[in-house]
């Protein structure tokens, strides 16, 4: 589509705008590209790139700036990824060392959002399985009660109980201990096939909480998996090309809030080998022109379980934005499987 003239201009303005999100001129970009051109000729090849739809002229301006085409064009064809700081490594691997899950996952958000200036995005991981490990009731009131529980994978889920009978604390004790003792381990449905013949031997009201427990915790686990962290939103505000356009801004600040697309691309980004771009509105779930969303998978012992990923302007510096997601996906996997 394009010959090697025209691909070097259009690296060589993208660069700069990236660098310092001033349309670019003619002249600036002769300087810019190091090529032996007159102006008029760099003219000439500036109309055609935006002919092609690459490059646009804002109204205030007689400079061009990149599309979201351009950037398309320049990510798949024209980028040279830069390697990652040593020092960047060095901050992942500390913040993303194998400890508790959760913290893992809020610590990969943070450390994305530290290192782009962006937003940092991780959806919480796909449990393998939907069970506890450890099971407790607290008695709050006289017919409310805590459910406190222990996934498998470790993480801690507290949800409040309304009954319409008034439970003592040994009651509570007990249902928890021979919850614990049955069926610690096991996955809500296969506890929900053996739950009726097992539980003939105890009273009524006790099977009743047992089986408002295992629904609660259930849908707690379930709950949890449509979800994710986002830490940095508010860095976006600091950026100029975004923060004059607040309209914009609140469209994507809703998108935040409402979860569902973002959650949606996310999940799409599940099976990409590596590293996946959504460039402006190429995207149908999160269509705003004026941002990108660059993803990645992570895994548990070679399983796809979830995807984490930076949002941030179409004009970020995607060569260096790139190997911070994948190195940041790669260490994650590697503290969830240690886990």
């Amino acid at each position: 589509m394009l010959n090697d003239r025209a691909r070097a201009l259009l690296k060589a303005l993208i660069e700069r705008y990236i660098e310092d999100g001033q349309p670019i001129g003619s002249r600036a970009l002769s300087k810019t590209s190091g090529m032996d051109l007159s102006a008029a000729t760099i003219r000439n090849v500036m109309a055609d790139l935006e002919e092609l739809g690459f490059i646009s002229s804002p109204h205030t301006s007689a400079g061009r700036i990149p599309t979201p085409r351009g950037y398309r064009f320049f990510v798949d064809s024209l980028m040279t990824i830069k390697p990652i700081e040593a020092l960047t490594r060095t901050q992942l691997e500390e913040h993303l060392s194998p400890t508790d899950p959760q913290r893992l996952i809020s610590a990969a958000s943070q450390m994305l959002s530290e290192l782009t200036a962006y937003a940092g995005v991780v959806r919480t991981p796909k449990r393998r399985s939907e069970g506890f490990r450890h099971l407790e009731f607290l008695r709050l009131s006289e017919k409310r009660l805590l459910l406190i529980l222990v996934t498998l994978e470790g993480d801690v889920q507290n949800r409040v109980i309304f009954t319409e009978t008034q439970y003592s604390q040994s009651d509570l004790t007990q249902a928890a201990n021979y919850l614990n003792e049955h069926y610690s381990g096991s996955d809500f449905n296969q506890i929900r096939h053996t739950l009726r013949s097992d539980l003939q031997t105890l009273s009524s009201d006790i099977q009743s909480l047992m089986n408002t427990a295992l629904e609660v915790g259930s849908a707690a686990l379930k709950e949890r998996q449509n979800d994710y962290i986002l830490s940095g939103e508010t860095k976006l505000i600091q950026h100029n090309d975004v923060s004059h356009n607040m309209s914009k801004l609140r469209q994507l600040f809703d998108v935040f809030e409402q979860k569902t697309g973002l959650l949606q691309l996310l999940e799409m980004s599940e099976s990409a080998d590596g590293v996946k771009i959504f460039i402006g509105g190429e995207s149908s779930v999160v269509p705003l022109d004026e941002f990108s969303v660059v993803t990645a998978p992570y895994e548990v012992d070679g399983q796809v379980v979830g995807t984490l990923g930076v949002v941030g302007p179409t004009r970020m510096a995607y060569e260096r934005i790139i190997p911070i997601v994948d190195i940041t996906a790669k260490l994650l996997s590697s503290a969830l499987s240690q886990h």
